[in-house]
């Protein structure tokens, strides 16, 4: 038996619906990112190894069926970690990876494009999950290390990527941290399920690759969902505890809408997203219990018109 056999379409994350990635394979609109599953800096083990496992089995008992994660958080502590927690996978789950990087002795996250270190890394990723084929990977375009920049074209490594598509060995392909011109690309060579770049309610500079997305029924899946207004989560994972950071003046809005629900800036943060655009699907990560309880809750948070209004007004210089 599966360890989310339990699972069922009345749980929290069921709340935000679902989005079917190439129409045919059913994600719920609110899943879980597993970069803070490894210790400090996305760097080695976490300090409660049984904690992060609880954390992962945790959310699939809320509903959650799509997990993001990559071979390179860690690096391989997060595919260990999901490994340890879920297999033998329930079939309706989703595992999403990401390829492009990878991690040197002093933590940095230098670019690997190569066609040779993409192969190496969906096998690595393979082996590290404990899968046969993966359901959707991610070339994630880094220009760090002598990568790729934004007018720079990602043919060769998208490419290399439908390759392994072809063969068998991944079922779907998205593009991470792209510009329009690059999604375009990426399309023209093989088909995209999903596109990962920054996005949040205070900055939407890919808003119309948003709109885009949603038009061709491709999902956009926000990094940074709170951008920098918001409470530290993962102050201290230990005790749950979250310390204040400086925040730019727009957060009053959101706070004022936060506490008219009784929920947290973060929820709210979330909610927008979920209801912004039919094709938004949340990946929150955390390591925290806690926090991952309030995450999920955020797919129920019953945002008003009146509330809509004013956190789109947020849209500002980044917009």
């Amino acid at each position: 038996m599966s360890h989310t056999d339990a699972t069922t379409t009345t749980a929290p994350a069921a709340a935000a619906g679902e989005f079917r990635l190439a129409g045919e394979l059913p994600v719920r609109r609110m899943g879980f990112g597993a970069m803070q599953l490894p210790g400090p800096g996305v760097w080695g083990p976490p300090a409660d190894r049984a904690r992060a496992v609880g954390v992962v089995r945790r959310a699939v008992e809320l509903g959650v069926n799509h997990i993001d994660t990559s071979d390179y958080y860690g690096p391989y502590v997060a595919n260990e970690i999901i490994r340890e927690a879920l297999h033998p996978y329930a079939e309706d789950l989703v595992l999403v990876t990401k390829v492009g990087a990878f991690r040197t002795p002093d933590q940095a996250w230098p670019a690997a494009l190569e066609p040779a270190q993409l192969r190496r890394a969906v096998h690595d990723n393979l082996r590290g999950l404990g899968r046969d084929h993966l359901d959707v990977v991610n070339l994630r375009i880094v220009q760090e290390g002598g990568g790729l920049g934004p007018e720079d074209s990602i043919a060769e490594p998208f490419g290399a990527l439908a390759e392994l598509r072809e063969q068998g060995l991944i079922r779907h392909l998205g593009v991470s941290n792209v510009t329009a011109e690059q999604f375009a690309e990426a399309r023209g060579i093989a088909p995209v399920v999903c596109v990962q770049n920054e996005y949040n309610v205070v900055r939407r500079r890919d808003e119309d690759l948003v709109r885009t997305c949603a038009e061709a029924g491709i999902a956009f899946m926000p990094f940074f969902p709170l951008g920098t207004f918001t409470l530290q989560h993962e102050a201290d994972a230990a005790t749950d505890t979250k310390v204040p950071q400086q925040v730019p003046l727009d957060a009053k809005v959101i706070h004022a809408v936060a506490e008219r629900h009784g929920a947290t800036s973060y929820q709210v943060a979330l909610a927008w997203l979920l209801r912004h655009s039919p094709n938004i699907c949340c990946i929150p990560g955390t390591s925290s219990p806690g926090h991952l309880e309030e995450n999920i809750a955020a797919a129920a948070l019953p945002l008003s018109d009146e509330d809509m209004g004013e956190l789109d007004s947020l849209a500002g210089a980044d917009a």
